[in-house]
């Protein structure tokens, strides 16, 4: 992984343009040829970013990441480099889930029309740049549903599933995508954010989930 703090003005050209003015910034460069732009004030959402497969070409002050298929790209106008470090991370172990939210989302994935008649799984742990997605799945129309799995639903997990639409919806394969907030408990705060986002929130049954209560095997 690349981690660069620059000054520097970041211009986006594909499908529409958008222009970041300049600015101190950090440029994350990871091993998968993901690049993404961060600023101090966003948390960890990036202010733009483009996903593999993606080409950086650095050639002085300008340096260009084009994306492989769709040739959109992100042009950097670099200013000054404050800071410019490689590091070695290895293989991650990847998350190791609460073993309750684990075994929700092997549940719901066996058993996806409890979210609806005529749902239908495309994949669990299905692979963004920032993360897998719980369970990705059409509903019955036919369009794609991003399912995010929380023991106890709360405001991160609703930002968490933002965050994974908005990758989501730059697929033209996928898009549009809606997303789906499912959990035992949904605190109040996140029913709000979720129903501001367009995201549905869907209380599960652990218990019905299991067989445990037959004559409601599903959703509560």
């Amino acid at each position: 992984m690349r981690l660069v703090i620059a000054r520097c003005s970041v211009d986006y050209i594909g499908r529409l343009t958008a222009h970041l003015p300049m600015a101190p910034r950090l440029v994350l460069i990871k091993a998968d040829g993901s690049v993404s732009i961060h600023a101090d004030d966003r948390a960890f959402k990036p202010l733009n970013w483009m996903n593999p497969p993606c080409k950086l070409k650095e050639d002085g002050e300008t340096w260009t990441v084009t994306h492989g298929k769709t040739g959109e790209k992100l042009v950097l106008t670099m200013a000054e480099i404050l800071h410019d470090s490689s590091h070695e991370l290895g293989v991650d172990p990847g998350l190791i889930k609460d073993g309750v939210e684990a075994h929700l989302q092997e549940l719901l994935a066996e058993h996806i029309t409890t979210l609806g008649a005529g749902y239908s799984l495309i994949r669990r742990e299905y692979m963004t740049a920032i993360g897998p997605v719980d369970i990705l799945c059409r509903d019955g129309v036919g369009a794609t549903v991003a399912v995010e799995i929380k023991r106890r639903g709360e405001i991160d997990g609703v930002e968490q599933l933002t965050r994974y639409l908005e990758l989501l919806n730059r697929d033209p394969l996928l898009t549009p995508v809606r997303g789906v907030f499912a959990a035992q408990e949904i605190k109040p705060q996140a029913r709000v954010l979720a129903a501001d986002r367009g995201i549905d929130c869907v209380t599960l049954d652990y218990a019905a989930l299991r067989g445990i209560e037959p004559e409601n095997p599903t959703l509560f």
